[in-house]
């Protein structure tokens, strides 16, 4: 596919719609949580405290997700089932928030989200290869190979790890409530998902932090490619 200044006027469209719709959502999302963390707090119900943290942290990872994957991968022509799974993800974020103070839902609703945070990066492989293929060059190709390791690191194990923890915890709280509930047991399992969401976050951090260098040099070498393509 040949560069040129109209493609990546188009990429900086794409990259713009993209960030701006993530934005949106997890402000919505961030809405949704604060309105029932409210309540909570109000009551004084200090065992579900750690939930508004989890929540917290599932904004932190979905948003530093969906913004190194923009500048990573992200760009013309515009992908709706990309977006699409956003959205769904979003939905099911802003559901879960919903579930404060009650243990059994959240954890369900956590695993649905989980679940299809698991399909986007299914999904998005086939962005990621598209990338491979008409972004070739030295650089570009192994941000590329770095990009797409992570994108099966998610796939096969860590997704799938935090996708059973929210089941197991589901599964546990309902069937033996008078564990989890009446002795209020669900406050470890709530721990676990906080430790579980903070340990995937700083993750995140230190994987962009290592990609950063070759992002703005394989942003130059492509844009280098761009004045090649005209002058040529």
């Amino acid at each position: 596919m040949k560069f040129s200044a109209a493609r990546s006027e188009l990429d900086s469209t794409v990259v713009e719609i993209e960030l701006t719709l993530v934005s949106i959502i997890q402000g919505v999302a961030l809405t949704i949580l604060i309105e029932n963390a409210h309540a909570v707090i109000a009551e004084g119900q200090l065992f579900f405290w750690l939930y508004v943290v989890s929540g917290l942290f599932v904004i932190f990872v979905f948003w530093s997700r969906a913004v190194l994957h923009i500048i990573t991968v992200i760009r013309w022509p515009l992908e709706f089932g990309h977006n699409f799974l956003y959205i769904a993800c979003a939905l099911v974020e802003a559901i879960l928030f919903a579930q404060l103070g009650k243990p059994a839902n959240w954890f369900g609703f956590g695993a649905a989200f989980i679940g299809i945070g698991w399909t986007l990066f299914v999904y998005d492989l086939r962005l990621i290869y598209a990338r491979m293929r008409d972004s070739a060059g030295p650089v570009s190709n192994q941000l590329s190979k770095r990009v797409l390791r992570d994108q099966w690191l998610n796939i096969i194990f860590l997704l799938p790890a935090v996708f059973l923890l929210n089941l197991v915890s589901a599964i546990l709280i309902r069937s033996r409530p008078e564990i989890f509930l009446a002795n209020n047991a669900h406050v470890w399992l709530i721990a676990v998902q906080v430790i579980a969401f903070a340990g995937y976050l700083v993750y995140v951090v230190r994987f962009y932090a290592s990609l950063a260098p070759l992002i703005a040099e394989a942003r130059h070498e492509w844009r280098g490619r761009i004045r090649d393509n005209e002058s040529s």
